[in-house]
């Protein structure tokens, strides 16, 4: 079969198409012939080394696709049926082994690349609003990078809880794709000379000067001071990822003196802990996608062949939506 396969540490240039032998189910995986790959900042982390992994490896870890066999011990899967997945390594290829205890059953009125966007953006966005701040009618949300795959689910998951979300984008398209999801407000980052004071002050005079319950910050070092100073007192800044680069060590006296501020940095693998979590975090995901009522937006596909381009837009905040290879 043929993969992506990232050669060493490095920018998108390591990543190499190659044939491979075709991997063979354990006892407790399905093989799943890919339809649509996802594409991930988790992906260009471990690209890079930001996360120590073994080199070479078949990159990618979330996808969609057909069962074409079935280990010994596998019972609620067998050839034929359709999954989907977020954490697979492995998942740029055309061929990838899934457990089965990772492996989410896709609806049949869910297509195939819609399934693959909604694993690991979708149940992000759900874990988000649901669990680690959960949101609530009369909530004021401030969200980055609105117009990103996780953005445009949290906008929508969060204003159907009655929330107003106040969304930060980088060009005038990005802002008709976050009004289109729902925020109220949108903020031009790119047009703040200072984000660090001016946007705290345009967050606060949205808010009559209270500042907002929540912040969504999936940016990182770009964006983590204005986040803290747009918080109202007690409120929480949710950190979530780190495609500006990683935040620097904070010193803790700072959320005392900014107004007894709380700060989380959650990761997916906690808030899909159980094999029911994780049910029922893509079985609400899925079931709304099929009756209409969550616009998954697919921003860009590209050809397994030409991961390295799917690398260089997603880093280069060049996509809207979900990023998907197509083996």
């Amino acid at each position: 079969m043929r993969a992506v396969i990232a050669t060493r540490a490095g920018g998108p240039e390591v990543l190499q198409v190659t044939d491979v032998p075709d991997p063979e189910p354990q006892a407790d995986e399905v093989l799943v012939r890919v339809a649509a790959a996802g594409v991930n900042f988790i992906d260009t982390y471990r690209r890079g080394g930001v996360y120590r992994m073994p080199f070479p490896h078949v990159v990618g870890s979330e996808g969609a696709g057909e069962v074409v066999a079935v280990g010994s011990d596998v019972t609620t899967f067998a050839s034929g049926d359709r999954v989907a997945w977020a954490s697979a390594p492995g998942s740029y290829a055309e061929l990838v082994t899934v457990k089965e205890t990772d492996a989410l059953p896709v609806p049949a009125g869910v297509a195939d690349a819609t399934a693959a966007a909604l694993p690991m953006q979708g149940m992000t966005a759900h874990y988000l609003v649901a669990s680690t701040f959960p949101v609530a009618a009369g909530h004021d949300v401030l969200l980055h990078a609105g117009a990103g795959g996780v953005g445009l689910l949290v906008t929508q998951l969060a204003t159907a809880r009655g929330a107003r979300v106040i969304a930060t984008v980088g060009s005038p398209e990005k802002e008709q794709l976050a009004r289109a999801a729902g925020a109220t407000d949108v903020i031009r980052y790119r047009e703040l000379s200072d984000l660090a004071t001016e946007l705290p002050a345009l967050v606060r005079e949205l808010t009559g000067g209270r500042g907002v319950d929540v912040v969504y910050d999936g940016v990182g070092k770009d964006t983590f001071d204005a986040s803290l100073a747009s918080l109202a007192r007690r409120g929480t800044l949710v950190l979530f990822g780190a495609s500006s680069g990683q935040v620097p060590p904070v010193d803790l006296q700072r959320l005392n003196a900014e107004g007894s501020l709380y700060v989380t940095r959650p990761t997916l693998g906690d808030y899909t802990a159980t094999r029911d979590e994780l049910l029922w975090r893509a079985t609400e995901l899925f079931d709304a996608a099929a009756a209409g009522a969550l616009d998954v937006r697919v921003g860009a596909t590209f050809p397994l062949a030409d991961a390295a381009d799917a690398h260089r837009a997603l880093e280069g905040r060049a996509t809207t939506g979900k990023v998907l290879l197509l083996p």
